[in-house]
């Protein structure tokens, strides 16, 4: 019997059998629950429930594809596990969509989106999957807006390049008359920084308009005291650079000749030329584009004086020279033609030459007017007896008087002024001067104003029109030196020639005080420096056995 009930059928058990199988049956149930547990985990247990049907292995990457579908779940078959998986997964591809069609979307279409909800989404992700004959994807409408980006920023480079930005500050676009008005209050440093911003900016500070207020306040700019530009080929804003080397004191000295004996030279400028005596000659050389250099070769040699020439002047073509021998000599610049005449009984101390009139002056003590005119030419007009030897002469701008530097030994004054057509004495200049205070120097800057230098260490500034009693203003050269020669730019600046050293100094005329000073010679070779001439660019110096070159635009 027991043997039997062991061997039965299960189903047909005994007692024994029974109780066994009612003792198993909680096992079971625990074990079968720990598996369906164990099961839901893998199934959805990995990164973004990647989990499939009950066994929880990896979904293919086709039904992965096919999750941001409305309906194409792949666990549509599975147990109840891979359909929640599923269905997690078919929620996940929705929002990854309506995610996408955000990004993609401009403003406009970022603000219906969020109405539409997760039905944009699914149609955006449903335009995804299309294939070429369906619309464009986020990535084609984004490369769409990029080439239309493109396309706008070759337009606005192509706009800058013809003239202003079409993009950018608001100052950009206002009228050019206004910025030009508004940038006429800014100072060189801000303009320059200005300069900097862009190419177009770059272009429009450098007009002439925005730097003449500040290059007529500037010293050399080649502006004169009534706004004259008087060297209108070159930009106004380079001019105000070197400027400011001249007010620093910033250049390269150089020499361009020597000579082996000492000479009392004198010098006149005339476009690219250099005309310089040397002894009883005047030579003309021609200047290298540099302006700091000379062509060696000179251009021209003017001759007929038996002894130093002493000073000469550049008028109507032609070279007016006055010499030691008494004479007075015309030579055509291009040409041969040479004429000379005894004008005086001593050695020609000056002459000047304008509207076809030539005066000169001697150590004779007579100051002569001649006629520059074909048919009269060594005709003497007028002969005034000065009652000293004449230093210094010039004709006014008006062609109307004349104006003599005198040694100021037998005169109380040694400035008069003349009367050209006749000859008479029509003033005298000053009052104060000590005996020996004699004038090498002078110069009109202007019908009414004019500049004199000489023995008694001053600069002189005379108005005709404030006073002829006593000049307007003085500078006075710092050690007591002798000043030779001087020149004006027409403006601010002022160059003298001191009498010792070769000392060339510079004024401000706006300022009491010497700017700045260079001596050209060393002790052994002290020299007076007897004629400086200067440009915008350059100052030229000739002293005894040199002509120096003090070079401002490459310091």
């Amino acid at each position: 019997m027991g043997s039997q009930g062991r061997s039965g059928s299960p189903g047909n058990g005994g007692p024994g059998e029974g109780e066994a199988g009612e003792a198993r049956k909680p096992q079971e149930g625990r074990a079968a629950r720990e598996k369906r547990r164990k099961g839901k985990a893998r199934a959805g247990g990995g990164p973004g429930g990647r989990g499939s049907g009950a066994e929880g292995k990896p979904a293919p990457r086709d039904a992965q594809a096919a999750a941001a579908g409305p309906g194409a779940g792949p666990g549509a078959s599975a147990g109840p596990g891979a359909a929640a998986a599923g269905g997690g997964r078919e929620e996940a591809g929705a929002s990854r969509a309506v995610r996408g069609a955000e990004r993609s979307a401009g403003p406009g279409e970022e603000a219906a989106g969020r109405d539409d909800g997760p039905e944009r989404g699914l149609r955006a992700g449903r335009r995804e999957d299309a294939g070429p004959e369906g619309a464009q994807g986020p990535g084609g409408e984004a490369g769409a807006r990029l080439a239309g980006a493109g396309a706008g920023a070759e337009a606005e480079e192509e706009e800058e390049a013809a003239g202003r930005p079409a993009a950018g500050p608001a100052l950009w676009r206002l009228p050019e008359e206004l910025l030009l008005l508004i940038c006429s209050y800014l100072d060189a440093r801000a303009l320059g920084r200005l300069a900097q911003v862009c190419r177009w900016l770059r272009r429009f500070t450098g007009c002439d308009l925005l730097w003449r207020r500040i290059a007529r306040a500037s010293l050399n700019s080649g502006f004169t005291r009534l706004g004259t530009d008087l060297m209108a080929s070159i930009p106004v804003k380079e001019r105000v650079k070197v400027s400011q080397n001249w007010r620093l004191g910033r250049c390269r000295e150089g020499i361009l000749l020597k000579w082996r004996c000492s000479q009392m030279p004198w010098m006149q400028l005339e476009g690219d030329s250099l005309y310089i005596s040397q002894a009883n000659f005047i030579l003309a050389y021609k200047f290298r584009p540099d302006g700091a250099s000379l062509n060696r070769r000179p251009l021209g040699v003017f001759a007929g004086h038996d002894e130093d020439v002493c000073h000469f002047v550049l008028a109507n073509s032609h070279i007016i020279s006055a010499g030691g021998d008494g004479k007075i000599g015309v030579h055509k610049i291009h040409s041969t033609f040479t004429v000379k005449y005894s004008a005086h009984e001593q050695e020609v101390n000056c002459v000047d030459c304008k509207g076809g009139i030539i005066v000169s002056g001697s150590r004779d003590r007579t100051a002569k007017v001649w006629s520059l005119a074909s048919g009269r030419l060594g005709q003497c007009l007028h002969t005034i007896q000065t009652e000293d030897r004449v230093w210094s002469i010039a004709i006014s701008p008006l062609l109307s008087s004349f104006v003599t530097g005198t040694a100021c030994c037998g005169h109380f004054s040694p400035l008069r002024i003349w009367d050209l057509n006749s000859g008479q004495l029509m003033t005298h200049l000053g009052s104060d001067f000590p005996p020996g205070a004699g004038v090498l120097d002078l110069m009109y800057e202007s019908p009414f104003t004019l500049l004199t230098c000489g023995y008694d260490t001053y600069i002189r500034y005379w108005d005709l029109r404030a006073s002829v009693r006593k000049c307007v203003m003085e500078w006075e050269e710092p050690h007591d030196s002798t000043l030779y020669c001087l020149q004006t730019d027409g403006n601010h600046l002022l160059a003298t020639g001191s009498s010792y050293y070769g000392v060339v100094r510079l004024w401000d005329r706006r300022q009491r005080a010497c700017l700045h000073a260079f001596p050209l010679t060393s002790t052994p070779l002290s020299s007076p420096v007897y004629c400086l001439r200067f440009t915008t660019k350059h100052l030229y110096a000739a002293l005894s056995y040199n002509l120096h070159v003090l070079d401002f635009q490459n310091p």
